[in-house]
C-alpha cells in the first residue's frame, strides 16, 4: 500500500499563512479582565453616620463688641463716648476684663494717630487682663 503525497510542484496551492493567530491574545485579555473585575471592591451606596443622641447644645451667644477709636490727636472714644483721661480708660478696661464672657474690643486707630497713643491703649488692656483685643480698619493703611 502506497500513499501519495504532494511533491510541492507548481500546481500545488500550499501558501504560507502570514496572519497572526489572535486567539491566545483574546484569551489572555479575558483572563486579565476577569481578574480586574474580581479585585475591584464592591461599591456600597450607604453613608455611615454616627448621629448625636440627646438634645443639641444651645447656640452660642454672640459676644458683645466694644469699639475703641484713637484719633490723630490722641483722643480716645469708647463706643463713641469720649474718654477724658487715663483713669477713665482704666475703669472701662477693668470693667470689660471682669465681665463673663469678656467683650471683644475692636481698636480702630486713625491713620494719622501716632504709635504711642495706640500702644498706650494696647498696653493698658494687656495690663488689666483683656484677652480679646483686635485691630480693625487696617485697610486704611494699604495703598497710597
Amino acid at each position: 500500500m502506497a500513499m501519495s503525497m504532494p511533491t510541492g510542484g507548481e500546481g500545488d496551492d500550499l501558501d504560507v499563512v502570514v496572519d497572526m493567530n489572535t486567539t491566545p491574545l483574546i484569551d489572555v485579555m479575558l483572563v486579565l479582565l476577569i481578574m480586574l473585575i474580581i479585585t475591584i471592591p464592591i461599591q456600597t451606596h450607604a453613608v455611615k453616620m454616627n448621629l448625636p443622641v440627646g438634645n443639641p447644645p444651645p447656640p452660642p451667644v454672640p459676644p458683645q463688641v466694644v469699639n475703641i477709636d484713637v484719633d490723630f490727636d490722641g483722643t480716645i472714644t469708647w463706643n463713641g463716648d469720649a474718654i477724658p483721661n487715663d483713669t477713665a480708660l482704666e475703669a472701662h478696661l477693668h470693667a470689660a476684663s471682669v465681665m463673663d464672657p469678656q467683650p471683644e474690643i475692636h481698636l480702630n486707630p486713625n491713620k494719622l494717630a501716632t504709635y504711642k497713643y495706640v500702644a498706650h491703649v494696647m498696653a493698658e488692656a494687656q495690663r488689666l487682663g483683656v484677652h480679646t483685643l483686635g485691630l480693625v480698619g487696617n485697610e486704611q493703611f494699604i495703598g497710597p
